[in-house]
């Protein structure tokens, strides 16, 4: 464990928390905790995980200004996706996640192209959702952190390892928040 994994740790695991509760300062915290955590990933040669970050870094401004302005003026809605677009979501998230995965076996030093790959895609959908408070992007969480834990404890990223591990449960308390919530709604 590096001094730069715990510091990200750390501010990562706080926008993780605060994005559970619904508050809008999971998103400039986010921003934060990506660039660290993009240097750990770089160095631990799972450079998917590095695009991820760069992607999380553009869509959390993207997200924090969409949860400022809220949802016709209605900030803190959450809403459902339809099964269809759930299907073809998931559909087109294993598409990218098979070919992006190829490019890596293909073309880099890649530790893990095909799981790594995995983690980028349902990340990917996973933080849309988020970013427009869809309920059903806490189970997408869920899929990622159950792959994430083993593939960051196999390159010794315990702490990074562990956090995802918080996350996963974290991401049953935020579709239990969540789902509360809409159901008030």
């Amino acid at each position: 464990m590096s001094g730069m994994e715990l510091v990200a740790c750390l501010t990562y695991a706080l926008s993780v928390w605060l994005a559970a509760r619904n508050n809008v300062n999971t998103w400039w915290i986010g921003i934060v905790g990506c660039l660290l955590y993009g240097w750990v990933f770089f160095v631990a040669r799972l450079y998917a995980d590095v695009t991820l970050q760069v992607f999380f870094i553009l869509t959390s401004g993207i997200g924090w200004v969409h949860w400022l302005k809220g949802n016709q003026g209605c900030k803190k809605v959450i809403t459902r996706t339809t099964r269809r677009s759930l299907v073809i979501m998931l559909v087109g998230a294993f598409i990218v996640a098979v070919i992006y995965a190829a490019i890596l076996h293909f073309y880099t030093n890649a530790w893990s192209p095909w799981l790594d790959s995995l983690i980028l895609t349902f990340s990917v959908l996973a933080q849309l959702m988020l970013m427009r408070r869809k309920l059903e992007s806490w189970p997408m969480w869920l899929i990622v952190n159950t792959i994430a834990v083993p593939v960051y404890a196999a390159r010794e990223l315990w702490l990074t390892a562990g956090l995802y591990l918080i996350f996963w449960v974290n991401a049953w308390y935020g579709f239990y928040q969540w789902r509360r919530e809409w159901a008030t709604q």
